[in-house]
């Protein structure tokens, strides 16, 4: 995948330097150039809508390396060797996939017509889940082109869960210590957060890692990602994140995005659908079902804000973050009762033994 050079002027990622310095080399001249997202952070990217008279296309500034991005190449064309709508990387006017600029790496791919995935929609929701159980299928012998880098994640979930609950230990001591509005809100919650926490402890400690399904992984599998059209088809962008992983992380990932939300919060019929849609392309087995609920059963916010917080203490905003703790903790109001319900259901009807 060869890559094309040039020099950049000091407006750095202006509209006027992207028509002027990166569209001719897509042969796009006289296309017309809006920016749809910007993150000015330590992996800073870009996303440009381009269109011409006949087309549209989305231009990406990613940031990470060539061999990474060799590695999602190699993702995207096997997804879409198999039958799966994901966009290509379309090539430059000299046959290039990706054009290097001062040091930052371009993509074009054709732009995704649809709407995002409706969380409030049964059909979208299910749609999305039989799209992943696909994808996963397809992808469990996946391997990438050669020189890519070895994106794996596979990492020990049993491990990683008790690492966190030890840190809102830690952070419950701090907050003996510390006594501001902050920490006394904290202390108020530990132990019903503790209480999730211990179960997800409890659950992921059964789990087998030798029949835990693994597979090419999205990584990001979120509403946002999830393109729908109007005749139901299922479009996957963005794969910025994707590895080789435990298939499970992705429909986890997805499902506590889903369920954390005011209007789907800790529904279980959902999580039944979702898991039924999955199962209508692919298998999961005890194990599977074991690291999706102990993933869904950690209190996943609780942990991450309070970690920031008593790590920034003394340069954070903490009035901010006293907001960001207390929104995250009404989202976790039956979050508990969920998940001791959801382990009746999987041992009753999914055969799976806690």
């Amino acid at each position: 995948m060869a890559s094309e050079k040039l020099l950049f002027n000091n407006d750095g990622l202006s509209l006027t330097n992207i028509k002027k310095y990166i569209l001719p080399l897509f042969s796009l001249e006289n296309a017309s150039v809006s920016m749809v997202k910007f993150k000015d952070t330590d992996k800073q990217r870009a996303v440009f809508k381009i269109e011409t008279e006949r087309n549209s296309y989305c231009l990406k500034k990613v940031y990470y390396n060539e061999e990474s991005l060799l590695f999602v190449y190699s993702a995207m064309e096997w997804l879409y060797r198999n039958n799966l709508n994901v966009p290509r990387l379309l090539p430059s006017k000299n046959n290039s996939r990706f054009v290097l600029f001062n040091n930052m790496i371009f993509i074009l791919t054709p732009w995704v017509a649809g709407d995002k995935c409706d969380f409030d929609n049964s059909t979208h929701i299910n749609l999305s889940c039989q799209t992943l159980g696909k994808i996963h299928k397809v992808s469990k012998n996946f391997f990438p082109i050669e020189g890519s880098t070895k994106r794996e994640g596979l990492e020990d979930f049993h491990l990683s869960t008790s690492k966190h609950f030890n840190q809102l230990l830690e952070n419950a001591n701090y907050a003996n210590n510390i006594k501001d509005r902050f920490s006394n809100i904290y202390l108020n919650n530990l132990d019903y957060n503790l209480d999730l926490a211990k179960l997800s402890l409890e659950i992921s400690s059964t789990i087998d890692s030798s029949d835990l399904s693994t597979s090419l992984c999205h990584g990001d599998y979120v509403n946002k990602n999830i393109i729908i059209d109007d005749k139901d088809n299922v479009f996957i962008i963005d794969f910025d994140k994707c590895k080789y992983d435990y298939s499970s992380y992705d429909i986890s990932y997805f499902l506590r995005r889903l369920l954390k939300r005011p209007t789907t919060n800790w529904d279980v019929q959902i999580t039944i659908d979702v898991l039924n849609s999955y199962l209508k392309e692919n298998t999961l087995t005890s194990s599977d079902f074991k690291y999706i609920l102990a993933y869904l059963a950690f209190p996943q916010k609780y942990w991450k804000i309070s970690r920031d917080y008593y790590k920034n203490i003394k340069k954070c905003n903490k009035k901010s973050f006293v907001t960001l703790l207390e929104k995250g903790l009404e989202r976790t109001a039956n979050q508990l009762e969920y998940v001791n319900n959801m382990i009746i259901i999987l041992e009753k009807y999914y055969n799976v033994k806690f």
